[in-house]
């Protein structure tokens, strides 16, 4: 395994409020990861560390053998695209242009907007599907419809990795499931993306890697189909349950059991 992205004995804290304590792990190139684990388990710590909004107060993240704060905003921006959970849009923008907002780091005081920008944020719309809502105000529309125009936006970044927090949230199944299978074709197309996924199931579906997490830690990290059985559902969630094989795809499916079944 490859990994362009690293971090490696991790401090993450917030305040006097510690969340992880010596993380390691590497992001498989090409591949799609899912980071799962009950909420407040440092999923969306992670995350945050990974692209620099977060800085540790030990250990390190690297991109391509280098500390990720040494790159300058911009190029980082060409590397890494992220879409953090609750994004904010400024009053008053329509979709077209917060979509155009992602090509900022492909941008120059000499050359503000090209045909090039124009094709990116072309085609990110219509990768997420809303071309149809381009001259809308963003505050508009609901938040499936928003969590899909943010979508847009970092695909338009056009980056060789995607991270993304919660990417699903306010989404009907539906476009879950439309939106997850994109996510699987930009691996195939040899795009990495890491996703914080709450569906343990979806998580093992479209996946090719799982990080498990707990109390801040990871506690296991593997294929699907390697990692996932009763006991760690258990150990991670709490949740006693049997573990089946997907009856489309074959990976395991996670089924509850309660009391008494």
């Amino acid at each position: 395994m490859t990994a362009r992205l690293t971090a490696r004995d991790l401090t993450l804290r917030y305040g006097d409020r510690v969340v992880s304590t010596h993380l390691s792990l590497d992001v498989p190139d090409g591949a799609f990861t899912a980071v799962v684990g009950p909420n407040a388990c440092g999923k969306s710590t992670l995350l945050r560390a990974l692209v620099r909004l977060l800085r540790p107060d030990t250990g390190e993240v690297r991109l391509d053998g280098r500390q990720v704060g040494g790159y300058a905003t911009k190029a980082l921006a060409k590397q890494l695209g992220f879409l953090p959970q609750d994004p904010l849009a400024p009053d008053d923008i329509k979709v077209r242009q917060l979509v155009g907002r992602g090509r900022f780091p492909h941008q120059s005081l000499l050359a503000l907007w090209s045909r090039q920008d124009e094709d990116a944020v072309a085609e990110a719309m219509a990768a997420a599907g809303v071309e149809d809502l381009a001259d809308r105000p963003v505050r508009e529309l609901s938040g499936g419809q928003r969590q899909r125009v943010w979508m847009a936006m970092v695909l338009a970044q056009e980056t060789p990795c995607l991270l993304l927090d919660e990417p699903t949230s306010f989404l009907d199944i539906t476009h879950q499931y439309q939106l997850l299978g994109l996510l699987a074709e930009l691996r195939d197309a040899g795009r990495t993306v890491i996703a914080v996924l709450h569906d343990i199931n979806q998580a093992c579906r479209f996946a090719d890697h799982l990080i498990a997490m707990k109390d801040g830690r990871v506690v296991a990290e593997g294929a699907p189909g390697t990692i996932v059985d009763a006991a760690l559902i258990k150990d991670v969630f709490d949740l006693s349950s049997v573990i089946i094989p997907d009856p489309v795809t074959g990976t395991p499916m996670v089924v509850p059991t309660l009391e008494g079944e």
